[in-house]
Parts: structure tokens; C-alpha cells; sequence
């Protein structure tokens, strides 16, 4: 128990240092109620005193039982590698057209993905999300606030999203989704005449990208009608920090880089809104030709 206590003590799962993942990993299970992320805190708020191993729950027979979870996960990931790509006979992946991601039709289902809105820095926008009408779909729904908070910080604010929860395999390894085979992201919704953003979070190799975010626009027309949704991936643009970049280039759709979608709405209308999505999927759309919407600089240009 002291060596695990000195070992806890001297790692830093405050911050995103590569050689504790093994030990982060390996102690996933005793670490339950424990933070392993920097959450935000409000200016002049004072940090938490008490450490986060202080948290933890040290069980033997956890630790065997989430070996064997682990153990029969990367059973599984072998068996559909050496099946083909995303447990697919070869021929299939090759030849397929569409690919349903997400279908709303439990709580399950629900749970792949996170809400969140402006309260994280003091606002006031409320939202939340639940299964609609007999469980076919998806239901988000809330409260706009554009009210700014009074830290003396803080200068926008009105904002509301919702995020799927990132991969995980065997193990606690981050899981990319591989979409090259595909060119359009395709959605089923019916909203109420309000736009969103439609996001695509990546894992950047550097620590300066890790605030890049590829988006575009997505608009409901509202009515009691449903609306089938197809957005090309040439269409989307890079930012970070809210800001678009000038050296602009394509979404990276192999298992390299991509993380997780998101939807936010921050059109900074007061008042509420709502989104129903029946199911996310892919496309492979055979008349689309564009390859990048934007226009793209050359680096390397010769003088």
C-alpha cells in the first residue's frame, strides 16, 4: 500500500504526461471517484486541497474483474482485425455506400454522448437531452442565455452542445474512427428553424493543435416534418479558438486524427430550443466530386 501511495503521489494526473499512461491505465478501476483532468474553475476560486489518490478505492478483486473485462476486449479487437476492416470482410468495406455511427433508441445509446453549455463559465443557457417520442430519437433541448457573466473576464457568452463521448479499446487505448471510405456526413433531425454547428474534434500530434476543430453550418427548417441532412466533408473549415485559420486544408478522415462529433448551437437568440436526431451515419456519395471547398496556400512557394 506505501509504494502505491508514493507511486500515486508522485505522478501528475493533473497534467498529460506520456509516462504515466501505463500506470493511469493499470489503476483505472481503483480510481473511480477520482478527477484525472483539469476541470475549469472560475476566476478567484480557490483549487481543490484534497488529492486525488486520497479518492481512491483500492480493491484486489476490482482490479482482477477489470483485468478479464480488458482481456476479453482485446479478444474481440483481434478477432475483428484479422476478420477485416471494422470487423468487416474485405469486400464489404469496399463496396460499402452508407454506415450508420449513431441511432438513439435507449438510454445506452444516450450515454455515448456529453452535454454541456455556458454554465461551465458562469452563464446562465441550460440544456439538457433525453429519448424522444416511443424512443426513436434523440431529443436536445434547453434554454439560450447570452447574458455575460460578471467575473470581469469573461466577454461572450451563450452557448449550448452536445459531444459523443471519445472511443475507448482494450486496455483504456483511444479508438479513431476511420471514415476514408466515405465523403458526406449524413443526419436525420428535425429541429425547430434554428442552426447549429456541426463539429469534428481531432487528436492532434502537436500540443499547439489541440484546440483545432473543423466545422460547418447545419440548418433546420423546423415544422413537424423530418429532415434528412447530407454535409460533404469538403465543406468543413478549420478554427481554433473560435477563430477561422487562413491555411486552410481537408478533413483527415483515416484513424490518424479523428476523435469525436459534436452539435452546438450559439446563434445568440435568447430563449429556448430543441433538436431531435434519429440517427448519424456516412455516405459515400458517387456524384460529389469536390475534393476542398476553400482555397488552400502553397508553403512552398518557389521565388
Amino acid at each position: 500500500m506505501a509504494l502505491a501511495v508514493t507511486l500515486l503521489n508522485g505522478a501528475s494526473f493533473h497534467g498529460g504526461c506520456c509516462r504515466h499512461k501505463v500506470l493511469l491505465s493499470s489503476l483505472g478501476p481503483l480510481l473511480s471517484n477520482s478527477k484525472l483532468y483539469s476541470s475549469y474553475r472560475r476566476p478567484g476560486a480557490e483549487p481543490e486541497k484534497k488529492l486525488s489518490w486520497q479518492n481512491a478505492d483500492f480493491s484486489f478483486k476490482k482490479s482482477i474483474e477489470h483485468l478479464k473485462t480488458q482481456l476479453s476486449l482485446l479478444k474481440k479487437e483481434t478477432q475483428d482485425y484479422l476478420k477485416g476492416p471494422g470487423g468487416n470482410p474485405f469486400s464489404q468495406h469496399l463496396l460499402e455506400q452508407t454506415r450508420v455511427l449513431w441511432q438513439f433508441r435507449s438510454q445506452e445509446d444516450l450515454n455515448k454522448w456529453v452535454i454541456s453549455s455556458d454554465v461551465e463559465i458562469g452563464g446562465k443557457s441550460k440544456v439538457y437531452i433525453k429519448l424522444g417520442r416511443n424512443n426513436q430519437a434523440a431529443l436536445l433541448y434547453g434554454t439560450l442565455n447570452t447574458e455575460v457573466p460578471r467575473d470581469g473576464e469573461t466577454k461572450y457568452s451563450g452557448y449550448c452542445s452536445m459531444r459523443s463521448r471519445p472511443e475507448v479499446g482494450s486496455f483504456n487505448r483511444k479508438k479513431y474512427y476511420d471514415w476514408s471510405n466515405f465523403n458526406s456526413l449524413y443526419l436525420r433531425v428535425r429541429g425547430d428553424g434554428r442552426p447549429w454547428m456541426v463539429n469534428i474534434y481531432t487528436d492532434p500530434y502537436f500540443s499547439h493543435q489541440k484546440d483545432d476543430l473543423y466545422s460547418y453550418f447545419m440548418f433546420t427548417r423546423g415544422g413537424p416534418y423530418w429532415e434528412e441532412i447530407t454535409i460533404p466533408f469538403s465543406k468543413f473549415f478549420l478554427s481554433s479558438r473560435g477563430r477561422v485559420q487562413d491555411n486552410q486544408h481537408p478533413v483527415w478522415l483515416d484513424k490518424a486524427s479523428f476523435l469525436t462529433l459534436g452539435f452546438t448551437i450559439g446563434d445568440k437568440v435568447d430563449g429556448p430550443f430543441q433538436l431531435e436526431i434519429d440517427f448519424i451515419g456516412l455516405l459515400n456519395d458517387r456524384a460529389h466530386k469536390e475534393k476542398f471547398a476553400y482555397e488552400a496556400y502553397d508553403k512552398n512557394t518557389p521565388v
